[in-house]
């Protein structure tokens, strides 16, 4: 079975309060932890095996989401003793990696309704790593002016042509070769499998994409989603899920 690997072991400075007492991925949007949300998803694309990666406040992560039987998927831990960096924390996990075709990585701070397994589909040839990209929103409104500089119009927070990182990653098991033992995998081996042309880029366009690093995105992330039906089938399914286990119990 195909791993869902989820970084998860970020302090979230900058999500403080909200991250005082447990990690990023356990910061709720729209009543649910973030990392619920990622497992919901992976789990409705047929994926239920999964590891995270955990360190600080890791207690808390294995508190919450125990085994995964509650959600009706099977969870594994692996718990860095210090950071060790995105690419530090994969090449840790790769005794629990080793052996399979290709896993997904997903940053622990992500909200994103996109395919994963157009990812995955990407790995063709020699290529050992594919990741998502989504287009760049402008974090700001912009203003269009003329050539004599009068104002034309107001644009809200528009769509730049340029691609980002989505954050989500499928890996085939060599990826091992160019993980650092400390750092991250978006400077210390995305850029040399880049350069030898081993590493191929998804682009998706519309699809619901959400970084929450702010405490500001957690509140325009939870209204957003409260209003999407694709977030309405993941908390049903949460429910069902919820409902099986207690009949069971």
């Amino acid at each position: 079975m195909v791993k869902v690997v989820i970084l998860a072991g970020g302090f979230g400075k900058r999500l403080r309060p909200l991250t005082i007492e447990k990690p990023k991925p356990l910061v709720e949007v729209a009543g649910r932890p973030i990392i619920e949300w990622q497992i919901l998803h992976f789990k409705s694309l047929g994926f239920r095996d999964f590891v995270v990666l955990a360190g600080y406040r890791w207690e808390k992560l294995v508190e919450y989401l125990g085994s995964g039987r509650r959600l009706g998927v099977r969870i594994a831990y692996v718990v860095e003793e210090e950071p060790l960096g995105t690419g530090g924390a994969i090449r840790n996990a790769m005794h629990l990696l080793a052996g399979e075709e290709y896993f997904f990585v997903v940053n622990g701070d992500v909200i994103t309704n996109l395919d994963a397994r157009k990812v995955a589909e990407a790995l063709q040839g020699d290529t050992v790593g594919a990741i998502a990209l989504v287009p760049l929103r402008s974090p700001y409104g912009i203003v269009e002016v003329d050539e004599e500089n009068h104002i034309r119009k107001f644009i809200e927070k528009p769509v730049l042509d340029y691609w980002i990182n989505a954050g989500v990653y499928a890996l085939r098991p060599e990826v091992a070769k160019w993980l650092p033992e400390k750092g991250d995998i978006e400077k210390q081996g995305f850029p040399e499998l880049a350069e030898q042309r081993l590493l191929v880029g998804v682009p998706f366009r519309d699809v619901y994409w959400r970084s929450i690093d702010t405490v500001k995105d957690v509140e325009e992330a939870s209204r957003q989603l409260q209003e999407m039906e694709w977030a309405r089938r993941l908390a049903a399914l949460a429910t069902e899920e919820a409902a099986e286990e207690a009949a069971q119990a």
